[in-house]
């Protein structure tokens, strides 16, 4: 399965831009990596690596929310 690098804009609503796809994770990685050591503060992205097998599954893990580790212990 491929690994895709999107940049997401998360407002006014949430936006999805495929910028690259690769077949091996050190790629991607690096890639993403270098992406976010060009971004500025006024930049109002991020980009984010996403495994799945095509890019409507990966669209489709990018959108869904996720609930909140729960919080157990003393410490909370």
């Amino acid at each position: 399965m491929p690994y895709f690098v999107y940049k997401i804009v998360p407002f006014p609503f949430k936006q999805l831009e495929l910028v690259q796809r690769f077949d091996k994770f050190p790629e991607a990685s690096a890639f993403a990596k270098a992406r976010r050591a060009e971004m500025t503060p006024q930049d109002n992205y991020s980009i984010k690596v996403i495994f799945a097998e095509n890019e409507l599954k990966a669209e489709d893990l990018l959108n869904q929310e996720r609930e909140p580790e729960p919080m157990v212990g003393d410490d909370y």
